[in-house]
């Protein structure tokens, strides 16, 4: 067996699009752990890491806002409360950047990994023959 069919042979399975979304969020809620962190700690040389933090967990959803206004296939009630809830993460990023405050942190880290576990919680979808 060749390197590449050891390599084919133990990755045989693939991310849903649903784990894939939960990684990403629950990777954005441990950046902004770090941030919080460190600048609770005052080992920060400068806000820079803090906002970078922030600017990347709000790019996230940002995207995810997007994704709902356009999607079709989501239920109105579920677009709405996404939506609803990517603009209260944008006021709670701008409130965080404003006051320089890693506490203001708390709430994205809960949301990103509450909403990651209920991408985890839904099931794949079924193959269809090809």
């Amino acid at each position: 067996m060749t390197g590449y069919g050891a390599y084919d042979k133990n990755i045989k399975t693939t991310e849903s699009p649903h784990e894939t979304d939960a990684a990403v969020l629950e990777h954005a809620a441990q950046v902004l752990i770090a941030a919080q962190t460190l600048m609770a700690a005052k080992e920060m040389d400068n806000d820079d890491d803090f906002f970078m933090a922030l600017n990347y967990n709000q790019r996230i959803w940002t995207v995810l806002q997007a994704f709902a206004a356009e999607e079709k296939l989501i239920p109105d009630q579920i677009k709405a409360n996404l939506i609803s809830l990517s603009l209260f993460v944008d006021k709670q990023t701008y409130k965080a950047m404003s006051e320089n405050d890693p506490t203001k942190l708390d709430v994205l880290i809960n949301i990103n990994r509450q909403i990651a576990a209920g991408f985890r919680s839904i099931p794949p979808a079924e193959e269809k023959p090809a």
